[in-house]
């Protein structure tokens, strides 16, 4: 069925993970990436969830209660794309992992569909990547 009415006035979309240690996702996150910690929520004094952004990305980091088993395999079937201004911006976040001990999937590269762009593993073993078109 093919329809040419927008059904939603959908604005952007937003991810909610989650993590195995919540302070060290939103450390990674915030110094490995480059995020900002917008919010963090709290539960009897303990951090459990965090909201954190980047421009106009948002992502909700919750602390995993572990009830569906701690060695599950998380994220399977979805890859996060972070979006950014310039080639430098993917470069640079590239190298801001890696100082951070995180471990790249692939190298910063031009890719034949018109993307500077390398992918990544959060601590959790969510896929994201990082990318810019390419100026023509």
């Amino acid at each position: 069925m093919t329809s040419t009415t927008t059904a939603i006035n959908a604005t952007h979309l937003g991810c909610s993970i989650t993590c195995k240690d919540i302070e060290a996702s939103i450390r990674f996150y915030r110094d490995a990436i480059g995020f900002t910690v917008a919010q963090q929520m709290e539960r009897e004094g303990k951090v459990v969830a965090a909201v954190v952004v980047a421009g106009t990305c948002q992502l909700v980091l919750n602390q995993d209660d572990g009830k569906l088993g701690w060695d599950r395999i998380k994220g399977q079937g979805i890859y996060l794309q972070i979006n950014v201004a310039a080639a430098s911006d993917v470069d640079a976040t590239a190298e801001r992992i890696k100082a951070a001990g995180g471990t790249l999937l692939s190298e910063p590269a031009d890719r034949p569909w018109g993307v500077r762009m390398f992918q990544f593993n959060d601590l959790d073993g969510f896929k994201l990547g990082v990318s810019t078109p390419l100026v023509k």
